[in-house]
């Protein structure tokens, strides 16, 4: 059976990342693929709240400090590859995700030899839910059609961390994931932009996004520095400006 690990990536979110453990573990998928959590320098309970669950096969790797989202991603892809899995699936570890989709996501690749699954709460018709933000709505509508303009290829929910790769995909050296200036959120939209245009074979699959109640935070982003930084390898790679 190929390996699989499952990664949600976490800062600070001790109460939601609880949800999330609890509801993998109660998933299909547990038998099938290890769940190690990307702690990004946790400062409150988060790091104890993974630890109670050890006696689970729950594991963590955690930065001393905070990184950024592309750092704890490339942490995420280092700890798989070191590990001799075949595929790594990155999820929220702020409950937006569902675990009971995560097969939706594996199974193209494992199937059907796609390298790239991305999921799209857009894709057929809305799958949002909760407490989304009007402003995040629009830019989530954004970047996709920005990201179809540019390379060419149709894609419904760019911005959308709930997404499975195959490994195999970064021993690609035109793929540079060691750049610094992907540590925040640029990692992301960096690595579908080149799977689109190196020739990967890459699909979208419907998944639900459900956003939690906004007392209790629905994101660490900031709206301008953090709407640029998911932009800025449109404009970057487009433009030549990076590889």
């Amino acid at each position: 059976m190929p390996k699989i690990q499952i990664s949600p990536v976490a800062f600070n979110e001790n109460i939601k990342l609880k949800s999330v453990i609890e509801r993998f573990l109660k998933s299909g998928m547990r038998a099938r693929a290890d769940l190690v959590i990307i702690d990004d320098g946790s400062t409150d309970d988060t790091t104890a709240v993974i630890a109670s669950y050890r006696e689970f096969g729950v594991r963590t790797v955690k930065h001393p400090q905070r990184r950024g989202v592309g750092a704890a991603i490339r942490t995420a892809i280092r700890h798989a590859q070191q590990n001799n899995c075949e595929v790594l699936v990155i999820m929220a570890g702020n409950d937006k995700d569902s675990p009971d989709e995560i097969t939706l996501l594996v199974e193209p690749i494992l199937n059907d030899g796609f390298d790239l699954v991305q999921g799209s709460r857009y894709l057929g018709h809305d799958r949002t839910g909760g407490d989304m933000p009007f402003y995040r709505r629009l830019a989530t509508r954004l970047h996709p059609w920005l990201m179809t303009a540019i390379t060419g290829k149709l894609i419904t929910d760019s911005t959308n961390g709930f997404r499975a790769m195959r490994l195999a995909l970064f021993q690609d050296a035109r793929i540079n994931l060691d750049q610094e200036w992907l540590n925040a959120y640029e990692l992301e939209p960096y690595i579908l932009f080149k799977a689109f245009t190196l020739g990967y074979k890459v699909r979208e699959v419907p998944v639900t996004k459900i956003y939690p109640p906004r007392k209790l935070g629905y994101t660490k982003m900031k709206p301008i520095v953090g709407w640029w930084s998911i932009l800025k390898p449109l404009f970057y790679l487009g433009l030549g400006i990076r590889k």
